[in-house]
């Protein structure tokens, strides 16, 4: 298949604001417990997921983070979580979507395998003890994330609060 041929914006579509966009999957254990990792160019640790590459939907791109991270090639479910996160000093503001990432059995986390150049350890946290672990805004996200499990809802936060 050829790549198509880049063609010029449309004036008013170069004029649009850019955005970044990660894409996360909340991972739990048998017994609700959430997967954690620590990234090696972090402080902090961080769900498994990553940045939204360009033409790629923010879908696939959990997919991809996960089995980058993980070394576990399984399928996203829903939508849990849309966060916008305000401009900070030297970034744009930006939208990171949580995916319910299903409940790993025995045999997929005994699977799990971490790149050395890019996570250093991996630990599945109680919910309550994750805002400690993680940055503020996705501590607040990861608990929107489990209400909306539990809850069959979807949740737009603006970074990590429920906006309203």
């Amino acid at each position: 298949m050829q790549e198509p041929t880049a063609v010029p914006l449309d004036p008013y579509a170069a004029s649009l604001a850019r955005k970044w966009m990660a894409a996360g999957a909340l991972i739990r254990d048998a017994a609700g417990a959430v997967l954690l990792v620590d990234p090696v160019y972090k402080p902090q640790w961080e769900v498994p997921g990553g940045a939204v590459d360009a033409g790629e939907s923010p879908l696939a791109a959990c997919r991809r983070e996960v089995a980058e991270e993980l070394g576990l090639d399984r399928p996203v479910g829903r939508v849990l979580t849309v966060d916008w996160i305000p401009a900070r000093p030297g970034w744009p503001d930006g939208l990171i979507l949580l995916y319910d990432g299903g409940v790993l059995d025995p045999a997929q986390i005994s699977a799990i395998r971490l790149p050395a150049d890019e996570l250093a350890d991996w630990e599945f946290v109680d919910p309550d003890q994750v805002a400690r672990w993680v940055p503020a805004p996705l501590g607040r996200q990861v608990a929107a994330a489990l209400r909306a499990l539990a809850d069959g809802t979807v949740a737009y936060l603006e970074d990590g609060y429920p906006a309203s």
